[in-house]
Order: C-alpha cells, then structure tokens, then sequence
C-alpha cells in the first residue's frame, strides 16, 4: 500500500509546486501592470509619482 500513495503524493507535489509558479509569474505580471497603470495615471493627472513605490 504505501508503494500506492507514494508517487500520488509526488502528483501533488508536483501540481503544488506547477501552481505555485504560476501564482508567482501572475503576481509579478500584475505588479508590473500596476506600476505602468500608476506611472500613465500620474503622467495624464500631471502629478509626481512618490519615489517609495
């Protein structure tokens, strides 16, 4: 029996470790795209974008 669950553990392991990747590339997509949304935003508004973000 333990021979059974051993390589479903690793199936979880790996799906576990493909959606943290995915989650990773996702939210370094979405910061990306915020801080050109904030830098056009600040560029149409005339204002100074702060130097702490």
């Amino acid at each position: 029996m333990p021979g059974q669950l051993e390589p479903a553990a690793n199936d979880r392991d790996l799906l576990l470790r493909a959606a943290q990747d995915e989650m990773s590339a996702f939210e370094k997509r979405e910061a990306e795209f915020r801080k050109k949304d904030r830098q056009e935003r600040a560029e149409r508004l005339h204002i100074p974008l702060q130097a702490d973000s």
